[in-house]
């Protein structure tokens, strides 16, 4: 009786302990540049013949976007899924994450493959394989 007793306690610790972690990291991940994100985990979106793979990186965190489409251009496919907000080819919410240089000289780098891009998300064609990154800086 005394075993049974002393395994259902240890049992229900062991699953406290896990509990708290887990909400404790949850609740770090929504701090800092990431409190008002819409993803904090690697998604998939919508459906296409097209798929751009779309890494979204501020601070220390870093989610990817798999986004299947049948749009042309980058800039059209991650505005249908809201993901994108801004005016006129300039996006300041990526993500639900806010960079305003106007602000605090914060910006959203735009990359594609590592490299800085030479064009803007409205006039990038989406191919296969590349990987897209759009990197918060300050």
């Amino acid at each position: 009786m005394k075993k049974t007793i002393k395994s259902t306690a240890s049992l229900l610790l062991a699953f406290m302990f896990i509990v708290c972690l887990a909400s404790c990291g949850a609740q770090v991940d929504k701090e800092g540049l990431w409190e008002n994100a819409t993803y904090l985990k690697d998604t998939e979106l919508g459906k296409g013949a097209k798929t751009a793979t779309v890494e979204v990186k501020a601070g220390e965190q870093s989610i990817t976007f798999t986004v299947h489409t049948d749009e042309e251009m980058l800039g059209a496919a991650l505005l249908a899924h809201s993901l994108i907000e801004g005016e006129n080819g300039l996006y300041t919410k990526v993500n639900g994450i806010v960079a305003d240089y106007n602000v605090d000289q914060s910006y959203w780098g735009f990359y594609i493959d590592g490299e800085f891009a030479m064009t803007g998300l409205d006039t990038t064609p989406i191919a296969e394989g590349v990987v897209y990154q759009l990197i918060y800086t300050k």
